[in-house]
């Protein structure tokens, strides 16, 4: 069997076990353009089950691609904050505001436009032409890698940008033959959710496929599908100064460019370093009258991870230099990114011990 043949075969079994078993999910419920695309988004690098809350409350806060649009980006990143990448969701404004301007609203029902906006790749694109217009675009991404790698018995490394071109084209020339292209691309994504999965053994012997899985005639469905081991992080060591004075709390903002561009933090020097010589590093932000171990928390990002230590200092005198705000706005209106919010915890607790 050509690979063409095994994937233009998958489509009914595959299409019809999904409408029996698919999840009941809130960006099911239809197929409006703006509520696929916030779907999307969210669910790059991020689990269905930590994605519904941040979807339900996104849509019940910005129902229509004209709120988002028009959205204060601090709201935005309120939204957002637990999600991590950032920039997705800034993408998504710049997105928003070319469809409000450039298409009155409404998103292209074309594969090639949709790519061009903001923060929409390759697979977002063909997600959104497919699941929200029934257009025969494949949306590939690692669910559907490994999907095929295993129908089709490929040891091809799938992290390959080839092979994921080839994927798509193959998966391209069958989507055609789908009476609903949208369903499809949810039942690929479906099947390599729940049961072709990863890190594990898949559940072959309740797939639809099986029958048609080369891999699992081979025996070979646990060494598929090839993938280069990721290289080491980088770690970097950081000291967060977690400042007090008269109830409010210091913030500082990183610069507009690269890790959590343009975000609020709190204060913090690269390095550890002891609590003796926290006088030396906190002499630039002011006298201090009391400086205390606070916690540890080590975050980890994509290419990166910041091993960090945090202190608790009370400053003799408002720095500033700082942005200044109490403990109630940063929980209800400022957004914290997920690796500084172990130490607004800690203070926290601190506060009610």
């Amino acid at each position: 069997m050509k690979h063409n043949d095994i994937l233009a075969a998958m489509i009914s079994p595959l299409c019809s076990w999904y409408e029996k078993n698919k999840r009941v999910l809130p960006w099911r419920e239809n197929r409006d353009p703006y509520r696929v695309w916030v779907s999307e988004i969210m669910l790059q690098q991020t689990r269905v089950e930590a994605a519904l809350p941040y979807y339900l409350r996104f849509l019940e806060a910005l129902p229509t691609v004209e709120a988002l649009a028009e959205a204060p980006m601090e709201q935005l990143l309120k939204l957002w904050e637990g999600l991590g990448y950032y920039s997705r969701v800034k993408n998504m404004q710049k997105a928003a505001i070319t469809v409000v301007e450039q298409y009155g609203g409404a998103f292209p029902a074309d594969r090639k436009l949709l790519s061009g906006l903001s923060g929409i790749g390759e697979y977002t694109a063909g997600a959104i032409a497919s699941i929200a217009f029934n257009l025969p675009e494949p949306a590939v991404d690692g669910n559907v890698l490994r999907v095929v790698a295993r129908l089709t018995d490929d040891d091809t490394d799938i992290m390959l940008p080839a092979f994921k071109k080839e994927v798509q084209a193959e998966l391209a020339e069958v989507y055609p033959l789908a009476s609903d292209c949208g369903d499809l691309t949810q039942a690929i994504m479906e099947l390599g959710a729940l049961i072709c999965i990863p890190g594990g053994v898949p559940k072959c012997d309740i797939c639809p496929l099986a029958h048609l899985c080369i891999a699992r005639k081979e025996g070979r469905e646990q060494a598929l599908p090839v993938r280069n081991v990721k290289k080491d992080k980088k770690l970097l060591k950081r000291t967060v100064f977690v400042m007090e004075y008269e109830g409010k709390l210091a913030l500082t903002k990183r610069p507009e460019t690269g890790v959590l561009a343009g975000m609020w933090e709190f204060p913090t020097v690269e390095g550890h370093i002891s609590l003796k010589k926290t006088d030396e590093v906190l002499c630039a932000m002011g006298e201090c009258e009391s400086v205390s171990k606070l916690t540890t928390h080590r975050h980890v990002f994509t290419h990166l991870i910041w091993d960090m230590q945090c202190f608790y200092v009370v400053p003799k005198k408002k720095s500033e230099d700082f942005f200044w705000v109490t403990p109630e706005e940063l929980e209800k209106s400022i957004a914290l990114p997920s690796a500084m919010q172990p130490f607004f915890q800690a203070f926290l607790e601190q506060k009610q011990s």
